[in-house]
């Protein structure tokens, strides 16, 4: 008879857990589902969720934009974007100026002026070999990039890393045998050390 209250009041217990067990999964399954909603809405505002037909739009807009910018070449290193927005504001309307920078924020020595007219590109043309911060700017139109058309470059020759693809050296055949009977002679590569081989 105790056993039977013991289990009654063990089994009110479990029950109790049970529903708060459930009660937590609820608002955990609630709560997994908003951020999943809300991931679902930055990735559709970042762009990062593309369609075919979304990435042909947004291919049309780069060229549509390129149309519109330059590249400027040997930027001084001390210029900042809005020099060089002051330098090109004679052409046109300046949209954006990007100095690119390496991973340590020093700049690399080009920009891309972006325009608000397609005009204003021609005009920007003509600032080629023009000064800035005493520097002869190289001024020319910005080219699309294609995904997937990288050019082949082939590697170039390195002295220091010794001559693999070209035939070794090899001395003219012995008339007899200069070591004697059984030994063969050695002949060696002239080269440098190598740590590779």
């Amino acid at each position: 008879m105790e056993n039977d209250d013991v289990d009654m009041v063990g089994a009110d217990n479990n029950e109790a857990d049970l529903d708060d067990m459930k009660k937590r999964l609820k608002e955990m399954e609630d709560e997994a589902a908003a951020l999943r909603e809300m991931q679902a809405k930055v990735e559709k505002e970042m762009g990062s969720v593309q369609d075919p037909a979304t990435a042909g739009a947004s291919q049309n807009n780069k060229e549509e934009v390129d149309s519109r910018s330059v590249f400027v070449g040997n930027v001084d290193y001390s210029c900042t974007p809005e020099e060089v927005q002051q330098h090109f504001q004679s052409c046109g309307t300046v949209n954006r100026v990007t100095i690119r920078t390496d991973k340590f924020g020093q700049p690399k020595g080009y920009a891309y002026v972006e325009f608000l007219e397609v005009e204003a590109v021609q005009e920007a043309l003509l600032l080629n070999e023009s000064e800035l911060h005493g520097r002869q700017l190289k001024v020319t139109a910005k080219r699309t990039n294609i995904p997937g058309m990288k050019q082949f470059r082939p590697r170039r020759p390195n002295p220091y890393m010794g001559f693999r693809g070209r035939t070794p050296f090899a001395p003219p055949p012995f008339a007899y045998a200069p070591y004697g009977y059984g030994k063969v002679p050695r002949f060696r590569m002239g080269m440098r050390y190598s740590p590779y081989y």
